[in-house]
């Protein structure tokens, strides 16, 4: 019998926290930072890969954001970190205070089951 493995879908949730020098900058400002410094290089160095962002300041002194990520493979998500660790981003405009990553309903894929952990009402 043979084994065939495919790649899952891989996200992560990037907690963090705005530094300093990102809030020192006007709201254009941070906007031509992000298209300029940050954009690009991901484009550049990444294929496969979704973000989704979320403000959370307004609910944690901790975490002022959350950025989703969702990529195609775990190699496209490493590409990912790799290119976003040679921006700004990545401890000069904001703190990175913790990464979680997981495979949806992987349970789920492993055992051959339904995913009843995911719920729509």
């Amino acid at each position: 019998m043979s084994v065939t493995t495919t790649e899952t879908p891989v996200t992560a949730f990037m907690l963090v926290k705005t530094n300093p020098e990102w809030l020192a900058m006007t709201v254009e400002q941070r906007i031509e930072a992000f298209n300029t410094e940050i954009v690009p290089l991901v484009k550049e160095k990444t294929s496969g890969v979704r973000s989704r962002f979320y403000d959370t300041e307004f609910y944690s002194a901790r975490v002022t954001d959350v950025w989703v990520w969702e990529a195609d493979s775990h190699g496209a998500y490493q590409l990912l970190i790799d290119a976003l660790r040679e921006t700004p981003f990545w401890d000069r405009y904001f703190e990175v205070v913790d990464l979680l990553v997981g495979t949806e309903n992987g349970y789920a894929r492993n055992y051959g089951v339904e995913p009843v952990a995911t719920i729509t009402t």
